[in-house]
């Protein structure tokens, strides 16, 4: 079955319906832009955002974990309660459809086992805490991950959870939605879901496939 088949089958209604997933809110995105960028922040500083304008604003993310190994299957967030039209891929400059072969996607790869979502302007800001941080610390820099994110997703006592919304500027209510991705390394695709008048309703990253 096409990966898009399925996503269509899964989440053009208001809800996911299907046994082996469970699904909850995980929290509130807030995109000052619009453009909507989806990597691994580990490895990728300046991924280009998606081409679909998204609307600006506060938006309801969803986790939706394998219900076996309660691993992060998709991730979805939400932009208006209404029925799914129709589903594309989601790209970025310079990407075709057409250029796909049968069973190709386009996505990002993942080397870290984490993925964000996150506007092009908090990418920026992440960018330059990066920058603070390693010319502050010098040779005691040991990363962002060590130095940003992992203290949202482990403590003394081990894992906190598998997701966290971050702001990397104390001051600007903008901020990442930081997220495990399935079982770890991979290349993940996103879909779109769009009204009858071509608006944007959800998007959907898929790291682990259930069959609907």
């Amino acid at each position: 079955m096409k990966h898009i088949e399925n996503i269509q089958k899964m989440f053009s209604k208001s809800f996911v319906e299907n046994p082996l997933v469970e699904s909850f809110e995980a929290g509130k995105i807030h995109l000052p832009t619009g453009k909507l960028v989806a990597c691994d922040p580990l490895i990728t500083r300046d991924m280009n955002s998606f081409l679909v304008q998204f609307p600006i604003g506060e938006f309801p993310v969803l986790i939706h974990k394998e219900r076996q190994s309660h691993c992060v299957a998709y991730v979805e967030v939400v932009f208006r309660n209404e029925f799914v039209d129709y589903w594309e891929m989601a790209l970025t400059e310079g990407q075709e459809i057409r250029q796909l072969k049968a069973g190709e996607i386009f996505g990002y790869p993942v080397e870290s086992g984490m993925g964000c979502l996150m506007d092009v302007k908090v990418q920026e800001s992440l960018n330059r805490l990066e920058d603070r941080l390693y010319q502050r610390k010098g040779a005691d820099f040991k990363g962002i991950y060590e130095e940003f994110f992992h203290h949202h997703f482990f403590d003394e006592n081990g894992a906190i959870d598998q997701f966290a919304y971050l702001k990397p500027a104390e001051d600007d209510e903008a901020g990442l939605f930081a997220f495990e991705t399935g079982y770890g390394e991979g290349f993940y695709a996103s879909y779109i879901g769009f009204d009858q008048h071509q608006n944007p309703v959800k998007i959907v990253t898929e790291f682990i496939e259930i069959l609907n």
